[in-house]
């Protein structure tokens, strides 16, 4: 037998049945790869068996280090101690090469081992027709494809394995080198390309292969890879001029590609169109909530709900750790709301609270209708536009007032309302919270200090991100019936994708870049974004320009995926990482009772002690190959590692 028995004791490790792919059964002592690609079971429980694999390492809240490497999330002491949070240390500057925190070198060539060896062995099964072969082997080359791009974007240039090697192999010719960066981009493209010609349309699919590729996943994900190709990271960077492999090959190409961008936007008008013709769009058009804004507020927070049935998510596996369960307040001082079973030390960072733009649709030191110089002060709304979701006629802070649908989707601010659970009339209840955040109320603490005992919340701030108000907070997970599911890609990317891909390639933005944006803006409930700037904005004319429309792209990227673990990648393909993540993690004083004390005299945020973002250029651009294996398989090691 040509293969590891390895391959073999993993795939057994994760034989499925049914219809959930993550139920795994063990059915047999041993068996050989021969015996179970004899039948269509056995071919579809290894199918299973690599997404099962890949969900492990990526839908997972704790091993996927983008939701917590970035400098969107805040956590108290108690969980920097936990070293299954990975992305913590990472935020911190403390990755290292011995030991890498969020390591999936080896686990993912395991799973790209196990992906050939399907497609070596489909073609054996005899019980299954020439149709549905070629369907599979499609879907596990996209899969395949997916598995190598999530490695391009951490270590940038890898070992290709177009099939496995034998287990006998010379130790020489076990030892593959890495390969150029483009050829890496080059090789996922091409097996996207012979993937989609093969793969059904989304709406076509059974209702058990909904977490596998469609066609219209496989066109997003081929407009992903192309716009990381064209991104400054990976096109023309002259960090990487003398990066070169164990045989002196030149990695990475230092001269910019401005034709990159153009393969990257046309890939993304070809997904979009797809897409559209499948049946697929944003999520939205909700009536039902009472007002116009909280009808868009719902529509962006369902924007990120799915159990395999929102038309916005192009592919989408089932949550490992739910990230829900670390940002959900405990409400400890609140009885009827308590729940144990949610922690809440998770907290949006003063960074992301003012990403968020005001009701205008622009950042908040843009809009000339909008007093940014007192953000920190406090204020009052008496409209009724704002009407349960900002407590009205009473003391706000104007950092909370007259800000986007999405803010108020997404973050729980001092004096706003989280809708939580549905009324029931006939017992008068309400479950929509008015968030009370300072020490001693329902939402603060009870401590005196900052402790490192215990689950606290330390900014001041709730993310509701990934939570949803059909439920509430006391009975959240015991409620929660049917599983959600991670956004692996959703349509709002592809549509911004374009913007940027096109604004990039374009020498001045035209409707290309335009349209796409504001389909994702309209979404959100904010004006157009040239109505926006030339209406609102201190700068009418930023929005003519391409590199004013790079920061106006850039900044509506790190909002529509706010806390969805993109900011973590972005910043680092737009190599801006090294101004953007070192900085102290800002916070307001949560051990404060009083309005005052709470906002600090209403001066500004306060530096959170011990926490801070650190990122050392152009070293943590790239991750390191864990030290054992650079031994093992002599690649070169990244650049600073």
């Amino acid at each position: 037998m040509k293969y590891l028995v390895y391959t073999i004791l993993i795939i057994i490790a994760f034989g499925f049945t049914g219809c959930n792919y993550l139920d795994a059964v063990p059915e047999k002592d041993i068996q050989t790869v021969e015996s179970i690609f004899e039948q269509r079971k056995g071919a579809e429980q290894w199918r299973r068996g690599l997404y099962a694999s890949a969900n492990l390492l990526f839908a997972d809240a704790c091993r996927n280090m983008s939701f917590f490497g970035a400098d969107e999330l805040v956590v108290n002491e108690y969980m920097k101690n936990d070293a299954t949070v990975a992305g913590i240390k990472i935020s911190e500057g403390l990755q290292m090469a011995q030991t890498p925190y969020g390591d999936v070198w080896a686990s993912v060539y395991n799973i790209i081992r196990d992906c050939n060896t399907f497609l070596d062995n489909i073609d054996n099964v005899y019980n299954m027709k020439n149709t549905e072969k070629r369907m599979w082997e499609a879907d596990v080359k996209a899969l395949k494809a997916y598995l190598y791009f999530e490695l391009v974007r951490r270590y940038g240039p890898i070992v290709l394995v177009p099939e496995n090697l034998p287990a006998d192999a010379d130790i020489q010719t076990l030892q593959l080198p890495r390969m150029h960066v483009d050829t890496c981009f080059n090789t996922i493209v091409t097996l996207l390309d012979e993937a989609i010609e093969y793969l059904p349309a989304g709406n076509i699919r059974e209702s058990d292969e909904f977490y596998t590729f469609a066609e219209e996943a496989a066109y997003a994900l081929k407009a992903r890879v192309l716009l990381y190709a064209a991104s400054p990271l990976f096109n023309g960077n002259a960090f990487y001029s003398d990066f070169k492999g164990k045989n002196g090959e030149v990695l990475f190409s230092t001269t910019y590609d401005k034709e990159k961008w153009r393969l990257a936007a046309e890939a993304a008008d070809k997904a979009v169109a797809v897409c559209l013709a499948n049946g697929r769009d944003l999520y939205g058009g909700n009536t039902t909530k009472g007002s116009e804004l909280l009808n868009k507020i719902y529509d962006v927070e369902h924007s990120m709900y799915s159990s395999f049935d929102n038309p916005e998510f192009l592919l989408e596996w089932e949550w490992r750790n739910h990230i829900s369960i670390f940002t959900m307040p405990r409400l400890v001082n609140d009885e009827k709301n308590l729940s144990s079973q949610l922690y809440g030390n998770v907290a949006p960072s003063i960074t992301m609270v003012e990403m968020y733009y005001t009701e205008h649709g622009l950042p908040i030191d843009q809009d000339n209708a909008w007093s940014y110089a007192n953000r920190y002060k406090l204020g009052k709304e008496s409209s009724g536009r704002y009407k349960d979701i900002v407590s009205l006629d009473e003391d706000v802070l104007q950092l909370h007032l007259r800000r986007e649908p999405r803010f108020y989707a997404c973050i729980g601010a001092d004096r706003c309302y989280w809708q939580r659970g549905k009324d029931n009339p006939a017992q008068g209840i309400d479950y929509t919270l008015l968030i009370e955040a300072r020490k001693g109320e329902k939402w603060g603490t009870n401590y005196n200090i900052l402790t490192s005992v215990d689950y606290q919340n330390i900014t001041g701030y709730w993310s509701k991100k990934h939570s949803f108000s059909e439920y509430s907070t006391r009975d959240y997970i015991s409620v929660l019936s049917t599983d959600p599911t991670y956004p692996v890609i959703r349509l709002a990317e592809v549509y911004l994708i374009q913007a940027e891909a096109w604004n990039e390639y374009l020498d001045r933005p035209d409707y290309r870049v335009y349209d796409a944006l504001d389909k994702v803006r309209e979404r959100a409930g904010i004006p157009k974004v040239r109505q926006a700037w030339q209406s609102y904005g201190k700068n009418s004319m930023k929005v003519e320009t391409k590199e004013g429309m790079r920061d106006i792209i850039r900044q509506e990227i790190n909002i529509e995926f706010a806390f969805e673990g993109h900011r973590f990648w972005n910043v680092r393909r737009w190599l801006t990482a090294v101004e953007e993540f070192n900085h102290s993690q800002l916070g307001w004083n949560v051990l404060g009772a009083s309005a005052s004390e709470f906002y600090n005299r209403y001066d500004m945020p306060i530096e959170l002690p011990g926490m801070k973002c650190k990122f050392t250029a152009p070293r943590d651009y790239l991750f390191p190959i864990r030290a054992e294996e650079i031994l093992i398989s002599g690649v070169v090691q990244n650049p600073g590692w």
